[in-house]
């Protein structure tokens, strides 16, 4: 096994895409990578395995990867496209087992206020959610791996991405929506494995990196290998990735990354 791998279950803005009755060329493609989930990822080390995320697609998602084991929930922000399969999660607890879930004070609190009836402690009859909170107010362990914040802007919502590292070495960095990375943060992740970064569209937006913006983050960074996610219907995958640099590529769902 892999030391660590990344599976991207979704890659797709809040809308997702095909977007419902859109008919522009991205939403009518035949390409199978122009299909795009809400955006989360799926992480998986030899000792324990751990979902960033959980939209309202996590259910499907979980399905189509045969996600069998997840031991962890880790949340970047609270907005509906990242938390509302929530309750999806109650498969992993099976048995009275409890959800570790890590977020923020701030997505936490959301999270509890969103899913009282996981948080409140009255429903603890088999086959319920059952959540663990674990704030997140600096780095923590999954098994062997490292799991860093990183505070980021998107738009007036602060939002965490996280940088995964195993014996001190950063393999990956999973900024899925910002508009703006502190340079904190860009020195914390310079020179990582595999930068995984919002690249919503060609044009600006108020709370999302477009390409030019995801692209200078790049070169700042200098990571091995960039990957462009949390993508919304102007972008072909295939017209989109062609006109990329070397070392930068665009994410699609179902796509694994080995380290």
């Amino acid at each position: 096994m892999a030391e660590l791998t990344i599976t991207f279950l979704g890659t797709g803005t809040s809308q997702g895409v095909p977007v419902i009755g859109c008919d522009c060329a991205v939403c009518r493609s035949d390409d199978p990578r122009d299909w795009r989930t809400r955006a989360s990822i799926y992480v998986e080390t030899p000792e324990c395995a751990w979902v960033v995320d959980t939209g309202p697609d996590f259910r499907a998602q979980a399905l189509r990867e045969r996600v069998r084991r997840v031991d962890a929930a880790v949340f970047t922000h609270a907005h509906t496209d990242h938390i509302m399969g929530f309750d999806d999660l109650r498969v992993f607890c099976w048995g009275g087992r409890e959800m570790p879930v890590h977020a923020s004070p701030e997505t936490m609190a959301d999270l509890t206020r969103v899913f009282v009836f996981a948080f409140n402690g009255e429903n603890r009859w088999p086959g319920y959610m059952l959540p663990h909170p674990h704030l997140v107010e600096g780095p923590f362990m999954l098994g062997a791996t490292e799991v860093v914040p990183l505070p980021l802007e998107h738009g007036r919502t602060p939002v965490n991405g996280y940088l995964f590292s195993r014996d001190r070495v950063p393999l990956a960095a999973y900024l899925s929506d910002c508009k703006r990375v502190p340079e904190a943060a860009i020195e914390r992740i310079r020179g990582v494995r595999h930068l995984i970064v919002d690249a919503l569209r060609h044009k600006p937006h108020p709370t999302h990196m477009n390409i030019d913006e995801a692209l200078a983050l790049a070169q700042k960074v200098g990571p091995g290998q960039t990957w462009f996610t949390h993508l919304c219907h102007d972008l072909a995958h295939a017209e989109t990735e062609a006109a990329l640099p070397p070392g930068v590529r665009v994410a699609y769902d179902g796509l694994k990354i080995a380290l």
